[in-house]
């Protein structure tokens, strides 16, 4: 079935992304896959060729049109979960705060490093007490004469073992609850940052996924990003492109795990047959199949949507949990059709059912998507 969203430009730009990664990027997947993280020579190529910038405004690269985002997303993720998930941080969650929230002298401070890959973006918003509940945060930011001096901790960061710039939310004033959140952009080169150690997952081995302690980092209103006090409300308007993403990323990975489970069953043979044309797999296939086509259906119409300034929170919240649902039931299905072999590691089928778990925790779990769907029902 033909997408519609797509453009003759767009497919110019995929073919351009697909010679990147087959050059550059699949020889090198085991090495990352070692190092626990992505080299900076993968964002400076990446930048190289332009597509580190397509959130920024024109004169930084940008693209103007997020299906050049999701053109991104969707050829990262048939390589592997990881890629969008590294560069959906930076491209896609991060870069938008300082390139809309941003004030003229901070833009041209950060954005140009941004789109070369030189400047690697983090956002710290998740603490070790608290996951989903970001209103709920504790490190904060005091002021001290003409400085903030900030004091916390965040888990889960993605890129975080590498990044040169987090954008960290902390709390500026105890007594206003989730009205009283700031958003500060904290260079790693600040004394008083520090890392832990790139967190041992079970899955997305390609990322760098690290702990993030603040003693006493100095910062001053120059590395405030948006309003202050308002960083709650900032998180909330950027969500829904986060969560869009992430579901763009796991509709494409799965069904790329999928064509590549339908090719073997047809080539792997038992009992005198391709275990394909068994009537149990033969079924089940055509139900998978059918499956990720109704999911990525209704992705490419919140990214049609969204292109437009039309996507909702509820919208993407839904994309993001049937499409996070979808995606384990389909891969745990392609483990099963792999049989013995499903379970080894040397398997894609194998790594990419791991890496998806995370994807119905992260970015709000689907408990919470599920909740923010039953209030828009009035339940």
């Amino acid at each position: 079935m033909k997408r519609e969203i797509y453009t003759e430009d767009h497919e110019d730009f995929r073919a351009a992304v697909r010679t990147w990664l087959e050059r550059d990027v699949i020889p090198n997947g085991e090495k990352y896959v070692l190092d626990k993280a992505l080299p900076r020579e993968f964002w400076l190529k990446a930048g190289e060729n332009g597509f580190l910038g397509l959130s920024l405004d024109e004169e930084y690269g940008g693209a103007g049109d997020f299906r050049f985002n999701a053109v991104l997303e969707e050829e990262l993720a048939k390589v592997g979960a990881a890629y969008p998930t590294c560069v959906g941080i930076h491209v896609d969650i991060t870069a938008p705060y300082i390139n809309e929230l941003g004030t003229p002298e901070q833009k041209q401070r950060w954005l140009p490093g941004v789109a070369s890959g030189e400047i690697l973006l983090a956002i710290g918003m998740t603490e070790p007490g608290g996951g989903s509940d970001l209103a709920a945060l504790k490190t904060t930011a005091v002021r001290d004469g003409e400085e903030w001096v900030i004091n916390g901790s965040k888990t889960f960061i993605t890129n975080g073992y590498s990044a040169d710039l987090v954008i960290v939310a902390a709390r500026t004033d105890p007594e206003k609850g989730a009205k009283g959140i700031t958003l500060f952009a904290v260079e790693a080169t600040k004394e008083g940052f520090s890392r832990g150690r790139k967190l041992d997952k079970v899955g997305m081995e390609e990322s760098d996924t690290a702990e993030l302690f603040f003693e006493n980092v100095r910062v001053t209103d120059a590395e405030i990003i948006g309003e202050l006090n308002m960083g709650f409300i900032h998180m909330m308007q950027k969500l829904a492109q986060e969560r869009l993403s992430c579901s763009i990323a796991n509709v494409a990975h799965a069904k790329q795990i999928l064509i590549e489970t339908l090719a073997y069953a047809k080539e792997r043979h038992a009992f005198g047959q391709a275990i394909g044309n068994f009537q149990h797999n033969k079924f089940l296939l055509a139900e998978l199949f059918t499956q990720i086509e109704v999911a990525e259906a209704y992705v490419d119409k919140c990214v049609a949507a969204h292109a437009k300034g039309e996507l909702s929170a509820v919208e993407a919240s839904k994309a993001k949990y049937w499409s996070s649902q979808a995606q384990s039931e389909i891969l745990d299905h392609c483990v099963q059709l792999h049989g013995g072999y499903g379970f080894m590691n040397e398997y894609r089928v194998a790594r990419a059912w791991r890496d998806a778990r995370v994807t119905k925790i992260w970015a709000g779990s689907n408990e919470i998507m599920k909740e923010i769907i039953g209030r828009d029902l009035g339940l």
